[in-house]
């Protein structure tokens, strides 16, 4: 696979590349972790889309996409690993890195901690932006009114 192609399969792999359980270990690790930059988000979610992936290939789109060179890659691959949010593997002399969780668990995870550290745990601010600001597309829109179904059918189930 090449590293302009995303990869389908979305699974947590532990160091050694090997699928595992996203327990509560690696769960509390990332809540516990501190904030990332715009810079290494945009690393993390070009490792998720392209895993597993190496340091020259990041290396390769950063200097196309930002000028960047190699040791940023690599700096930034290892402060997101020190963190939780990546794992590597050795194959045949060269790390791979791949994402600790699936995008979609990641991508909650990380709009959890924004809304509470950024936000101070309030949604209104960022429903706000949804309705004045944002672009959405009519998928996703239909998605938001089924994700407010969902939590309205728990919430009368949690009254009863």
């Amino acid at each position: 696979m090449s590293p302009s192609q995303p990869r389908t399969e979305n699974f947590p792999i532990d160091d050694n590349g090997r699928p595992c359980k996203f327990d509560d270990k690696v769960r509390q690790l990332m809540k516990d972790s501190p904030n990332i930059g715009r810079a290494e988000m945009e690393v993390l979610r070009y490792v998720a889309d392209h895993h597993p992936i190496t340091v020259r290939d990041v290396a390769d789109h950063l200097a196309e996409t930002k000028g960047q060179v190699r040791t940023t890659a690599l700096n930034m691959l290892e402060r997101l690993r020190k963190k939780g949010y990546l794992a590597r593997k050795r194959q045949q002399g060269v790390f791979h890195y791949s994402p600790r969780q699936p995008r979609g668990d990641l991508l909650q995870g990380l709009v959890r901690d924004f809304v509470d550290r950024a936000l101070g745990g309030s949604l209104s601010p960022f429903v706000a932006y949804l309705t004045r600001d944002a672009r959405i597309t009519k998928e996703e829109l239909e998605e938001l009114k089924r994700l407010v179904l969902q939590l309205e059918q728990q919430q009368k189930g949690e009254k009863l």
